[in-house]
């Protein structure tokens, strides 16, 4: 827990100030990350490195062009790059047929990477529009996020007897959820409330929050299951006491993801 703590401490000092700057540096730690984002998720499913290094190298290509797609935009508005999907398509389908060797490069090995380029490469595209377009619909989401898992933490720690999905993540409980669920909200609510729009009705914003914290948690439930289908603890172990980059944005990935959608709500 000491270990969690101090790396939590450290990544704050280091990236409070990259998110406050916004700009270039931004968008390029972003990038970043994604990349090694990317790099867990293609190293968890080849661990024993079978499939082609320039597949891999395409797969990073395409991803810097997905993330960085629009990257100037300072509107609510996004749109999605058709152009750049077929490319990822073609990329990844095609070489199928030239190798023509399943235990170098498969049909399932192409649809694994075509389908995690695009998510990871649109994610951090997400994070990175979202931070250009109002720094504190960024803190909104960040604050659900880490509000939310902390206090799901503490609270399955202390109080939490029923198990929420044993297969899946074993040490979260329903109590867990509930109390995450209750403190993101309250604290998103509250910094919604204060910094972006004091006027917006409770009946809106508090439904909104709740949802935003739950999709976090499944997002965690999701990238949970990958490491279980793939019998891994962790994506990696970049950061001491959290695991890989992937272990700590899972959520916020989400929880992005799902801010796109009712954007238009609030």
């Amino acid at each position: 827990m000491k270990t969690r703590i101090i790396s939590a401490i450290v990544m704050i000092v280091i990236l409070l100030p990259v998110l406050v700057l916004g700009g270039t540096i931004f968008k390029v730690v972003v990038a970043t990350l994604g990349g090694l984002a990317l790099y867990e998720m293609i190293h968890i499913k080849d661990k024993n490195n079978d499939v082609p290094v320039y597949m891999k190298i395409f797969a990073y290509l395409a991803y810097l062009f997905l993330c960085l797609n629009n990257a100037s935009f300072h509107t609510n508005y996004y749109t999605v790059s058709y152009q750049l999907i077929a490319l990822v398509i073609f990329l990844f389908i095609v070489p199928v047929i030239f190798i023509n060797d399943n235990e170098k490069y498969s049909f399932l090995d192409a649809i694994w990477l075509t389908g995690i380029t695009v998510f990871i490469g649109f994610a951090f595209n997400l994070l990175i529009l979202i931070r250009n377009y109002d720094i504190n619909y960024f803190l909104y989401l960040i604050l659900i996020t880490i509000i939310t898992d902390t206090f799901a933490l503490f609270t399955g720690k202390y109080v939490g007897k029923h198990k929420l999905c044993p297969k899946i993540s074993p040490k979260k409980t329903v109590e867990g959820s509930i109390g995450g669920t209750l403190m993101g909200t309250f604290v998103g609510v509250a910094f919604y409330l204060t910094v972006i729009n004091s006027s917006i009705s409770l009946y809106y914003i508090i439904p909104i929050t709740v949802l935003l914290s739950l999709v976090g948690q499944l997002g965690d439930l999701v990238f949970s299951s990958i490491k279980r289908y793939f019998d891994q603890k962790d994506f990696g172990d970049l950061i001491p006491g959290h695991g890989g980059v992937l272990d700590r944005v899972d959520s916020l990935i989400f929880v992005a993801l799902a801010f796109i959608i009712i954007i238009e709500l609030i």
